[in-house]
């Protein structure tokens, strides 16, 4: 799954040879959502502050899980697990690593006001069992549970209470708090300053009680909208790693000297989503064709993903029929086949829908946030207009994307998902096809509902022997697939640039963990 770029032989040399530290210049496409690790479900953003915090067990370089904040664990009783954590760690301030931080961190994810309630489903208690010993209670057996922690950061109690902080908030709602601009971690990195959609500075935590892969003091991060000017400031020299790097523009990067692309398979995929309420927010009809499955069908036939993949993709996306990438627990071939590209096809089956002349419908994508999002989207434009709809393209900045699909303002919209953290197409199903209600169908905006996929997705949630829960996932998925309650568009490709002089793994998740980067002279 991860494609490295230096090899832990390098790694080693490197660390033997006693090469200098140095700053990264870092820059991608957007600012982070804030500092507070458990107001978002943006992976972006979980990454960016996994810089500073840390979880009770982590994913490595290989994306295989280890031990962070806990050396070990067990199973007390099927629905206990206990956590055993490691001693001698202290937050950026000082603070020493207990139990009570544990336990009031993974209680604020999980709270019924947290967006990352989703991330870490089934948990209903943490009891401390002494100052380094924590029990985790579920409903019932969660055989995703450590696959879950890795992204459920843990923050000082007494920070958060002393702050006013221990409630959670929401920053795709516009909430703010106190650990929006400030934090206080125990993780590789600290904060020195932070200026919002301008500069984030890391500096390196000197009391860390892992041994550094990295050789950086110093982390500078600026946000940089425009394609073209992340490119030009790698050219000059004023920045050393930008993600992402615009595909268009890789031959000239790959040509131009002392920098290079860095490309491999993602394991993101791009979908469209359907409103499937009772009306249009934007139509020109009674009630809501969208949420008839032979209008659906009509807009998959309508769309020539091979001609998207070539010309807008640069023939680097893959083509897929699948709600997950084919390195994902629950993949199988047959969920990957897609609808063939037929436009009469399209068009009969909006005729039979009573569509025949065809509805005007919004069609809302970001400009920021995926790779060619806006030029996928007036692809799209132009092919459901040639089988008689009338897509109303709306493209705008993700924030405002996503606060409107939260709010179900949109009929037809693009989304992605890497089924991060748990790597596991239980996130597809939990979050994204699942009634909404509790944990589940935290981001099914859509309305879809089927009955059967709820059931199976419940019972996937606590099946361990992993043949049935496999078997389980396979059909949910396929039963999804068959109501088109997602259109799959293509897994998208990593496609970041750097500076020769930057070596940084670059796994499949396309998350940048400059924990293991080195600057080298």
């Amino acid at each position: 799954m991860l494609r490295p770029l230096i090899t832990s032989a390098t790694l080693a040399t490197l660390l033997a040879s006693g090469v200098s530290a140095e700053t990264l210049r870092y820059a991608t496409a957007r600012d982070v959502y804030g500092l507070d690790p458990h107001a978002v479900t943006d992976s972006f953003t979980n990454i960016f502050t996994h810089h500073i915090y840390e979880p009770l067990v982590r994913y490595d370089a290989d994306l295989n899980i280890e031990p962070a904040l806990a050396t070990r664990w067990e199973m007390i009783e099927p629905n206990r697990i206990r956590f055993f954590l490691r001693e001698g760690v202290t937050f950026h301030g000082g603070e020493a690593l207990d139990a009570d931080d544990v336990a009031i961190s993974l209680m604020r994810a999980v709270d019924p006001k947290s967006p990352l309630r989703g991330n870490l489903p089934g948990l209903k208690a943490v009891e401390k069992v002494d100052d380094l010993t924590v029990d985790l209670v579920m409903e019932g057996p969660t055989p995703l549970l450590n696959n879950y922690l890795t992204n459920i950061f843990v923050l000082d109690s007494g920070w958060l209470e002393t702050h006013g902080a221990t409630a959670p908030i929401d920053a795709s709602r516009g909430e703010e708090g106190h650990t929006t601009n400030n934090a206080n971690g125990t993780g590789p990195f600290r904060l020195e300053s932070r200026r919002p959609d301008a500069l984030n500075v890391l500096v390196a935590n000197e009391t860390w009680w892992d041994t550094p892969q990295h050789n950086l003091t110093r982390i500078e991060h600026s946000p940089i909208a425009s394609a073209a000017t992340r490119v030009a400031a790698l050219l000059s020299g004023e920045i050393d790693l930008i993600e992402p790097a615009p595909l268009q523009d890789a031959a000239r990067i790959d040509a131009a000297p002392g920098v290079r692309m860095l490309e491999n398979p993602g394991l993101r995929s791009i979908m469209m989503g359907f409103n499937m309420g009772p009306a249009l927010n934007d139509g020109n009809v009674e009630g809501n064709p969208l949420a008839d499955l032979r209008v659906r069908q009509a807009i998959y036939h309508a769309i020539n993903m091979d001609l998207i993949r070539d010309r807008i993709m640069r023939g680097k996306s893959r083509v897929t029929g699948s709600l997950i990438a084919p390195e994902v627990k629950g993949f199988t071939d047959a969920m990957d086949e897609r609808l063939p590209f037929d436009q009469d096809k399209a068009r009969a089956l909006l005729a039979e829908a009573g569509y025949a002349d065809g509805f005007a419908f919004n069609l809302n994508c970001p400009n920021d946030r995926y790779v060619n999002d806006e030029g996928i989207c007036q692809a799209m434009a132009a092919m459901l207009s040639q089988v008689g709809l009338e897509p109303r393209l709306v493209t705008e900045p993700r924030q405002i994307h996503f606060q409107k699909v939260d709010e179900r303002k949109v009929d037809m919209f693009m989304l992605g998902w890497a089924t991060l953290p748990m790597l596991d197409g239980f996130s597809v199903l939990s979050a994204m096809l699942a009634t909404p209600g509790g944990e589940y169908g935290t981001f099914t905006p859509s309305g879809y509902s089927n009955p059967r996929v709820d059931e199976l997705t419940r019972a996937v949630a606590v099946e361990i022997d992993e043949e049935k829960r496999q078997a389980m996932m396979i059909e949910a998925l396929m039963l999804a697939k068959a109501d088109i309650a997602w259109l799959p568009v293509h897994q998208q490709p990593l496609s970041w640039a750097a500076s020769d002089k930057v070596e940084v793994p670059q796994a499949a998740d396309d998350l940048v963990r400059l924990w293991y980067a080195r600057v080298n002279p």
